[in-house]
């Protein structure tokens, strides 16, 4: 049972999207209500809310407001289930874009990361999350102790019963009938799913790989290199303009990987010196008595003693 909290349940109650039959608004006020609520309604009204902070977040964006769009984007975010990936996934992928915007590359290849994560989850469900019930508790305050308000409650939840009942019987379809237009409903909804995922990887991909790209470094240049890779089977899907910066990149990054490589080798190379150079001087040694050779193949190096 998943237990949604006080505030919760006031935002879905003033949603125009509550269920009137599970309306509980009563002009006495309760100080504890407990009502059992189906899953569908809660989600649809959270999304309901979570979507009218993303297109608020959507216009502060264009408006070039990206600090006030990470931030209606965050509010976004804090009423989607966790379990809700893909929904997940697409607000990261936004913030993302806004730190990118800010020139903040470390936050862009945070969020965009987070994103991409998130999708693997959302093809890839772990077993405790393919059950769920399709009841939700619903909690408000501690129960009251006033019965009257508690054979209120009782009433309130006969009718909901009642109508939930009704609602039942209304049509038979023969099985065969049914279960085919159900499979077929499926395999269409799956695909569109699919098709949406790829979107979003696509674009969580480009992101990072443009972050990466700025931050720069050996380590991030390859996995910018990665990113880019990763995007290229996904032409289909990419507009002309990211498909020549894929194309670019992954003809230009392995020269700027190498000549990012070498840098960090010779500081890395440095800083060892200059240590040797601290435990040698004792022995009146210092790292000018070995030489060091390059292997051109591995791009490691060997110690020798000098003359």
């Amino acid at each position: 049972m998943l237990r949604i909290q006080n505030q919760t349940l006031e935002k879905a109650k003033k949603s125009s999207t509550f269920h009137p039959r599970y309306d509980f608004r009563q002009k006495k006020k309760l100080s504890v209500v407990t009502v059992l609520l189906s899953t569908a309604d809660i989600v649809h009204a959270l999304l309901s809310e979570s979507n009218a902070e993303k297109s608020t977040a959507n216009d502060l964006f264009k408006s070039a407001h990206y600090s006030q769009a990470i931030s209606v984007y965050d509010r976004a975010l804090a009423s989607v289930p966790n379990y809700l990936e893909y929904e997940i996934a697409v607000l990261k992928s936004n913030i993302a874009a806004c730190h990118l915007k800010l020139s903040d590359w470390k936050a862009a290849i945070d969020e965009a990361t987070k994103s991409l994560e998130a999708l693997d989850r959302l093809e890839s469900p772990s077993p405790a999350s393919k059950g769920v019930d399709d009841k939700v508790e619903v909690s408000e305050g501690a129960r009251s102790s006033d019965p009257n308000n508690r054979n209120e409650l009782d009433g309130h939840l006969h009718k909901a019963t009642e109508a939930t009942k009704d609602d039942r019987g209304v049509v038979e379809l023969a099985d065969d009938e049914i279960n085919e237009a159900e499979a077929l409903e499926k395999i269409e909804k799956d695909d569109r799913r699919k098709d949406d995922i790829r979107r979003i990887r696509a674009k969580a991909l480009m992101r990072r790989a443009k972050a990466r790209s700025e931050k720069g470094g050996w380590g991030e240049l390859q996995g910018a290199l990665e990113d880019y890779q990763s995007l290229s089977p996904l032409s289909s899907i990419l507009s002309p303009s990211d498909m020549k910066i894929v194309n670019t990149a992954l003809r230009t990054l392995p020269a700027q990987i190498a000549v990012a490589k070498e840098k960090e080798m010779g500081e890395m190379m440095g800083k060892l010196k200059e240590l040797g150079n601290g435990i040698l001087k004792p022995f009146g040694l210092s790292t000018d008595s070995f030489k060091f050779e390059k292997d051109e193949k591995t791009g490691g190096y060997s110690i020798g003693m000098n003359g």
